[in-house]
């Protein structure tokens, strides 16, 4: 279990938390690439060399995000990601656009540590265990991701290969109640497969990787 959300807060601040990040179960090497697919959609999600200083004054890695439907833009994201002295991996927001039929439409979601009331939230622990359980986002009416580790020991076929002794959580939202996600990562790799438990029963899984 972690602590609370202040002491959370206090902790990224002074543990020296910068966008190296090589947390083995979400490893961001610059110029690195996955591929996913979700039904007709696919994903393909780039670490940049861009950085980003975050309002709370943490120095974050900029990873793009670009969800495509037959070609034409559904949704593309730049999330912030930094890694503390200890390994722990945080997620300190996001700038994300919504499309319909290729023209942007909504930025709903979006969120940046330290305005407005939104916080840091972890993506991954430096030491993961089974039962642990961590915020991933917090900005409260607009991300209030939470996570809870269920195994270290999974078994995932996905198109690219099959991954052995992949952690495995379950992700749920305060927004969404009725929505409960399986993440699935492997050391070296980071996610790949999520799979909709209930709410939408969707399955993205990768495909390959680059870099």
């Amino acid at each position: 279990m972690f602590a609370t959300t202040a002491l959370l807060t206090l902790t990224l601040a002074g543990a020296g938390a910068g966008p190296a990040v090589d947390n083995p179960y979400f490893p961001l090497p610059v110029g690195r690439q996955w591929v996913y697919r979700e039904g007709k959609q696919r994903d393909v999600v780039t670490v940049t060399d861009r950085t980003k200083r975050i309002a709370n004054g943490v120095e974050a890695r900029v990873v793009h995000d670009v969800v495509t439907h037959k070609g034409v833009p559904a949704e593309v994201t730049d999330d912030y990601y930094a890694q503390d002295a200890r390994g722990n991996v945080w997620y300190l927001g996001e700038a994300t656009t919504e499309y319909e039929h290729g023209k942007p439409v909504s930025t709903e979601g979006s969120f940046e540590a330290g305005v407005d009331g939104a916080q840091a939230g972890i993506v991954m622990p430096a030491h993961p265990k089974v039962g642990m359980r961590y915020r991933q986002e917090l900005y409260k009416g607009h991300a209030e991701d939470k996570a809870k580790i269920v195994s270290l020991n999974e078994r995932v076929k996905v198109p690219l290969k099959r991954y052995r002794h992949t952690l495995m959580t379950l992700e749920t939202n305060r927004l969404e109640p009725d929505v409960l996600e399986a993440k699935f990562y492997a050391r070296g790799v980071g996610v790949v497969l999520a799979v909709g438990m209930s709410g939408d029963i969707d399955r993205e899984e990768l495909l390959r990787v680059r870099g």
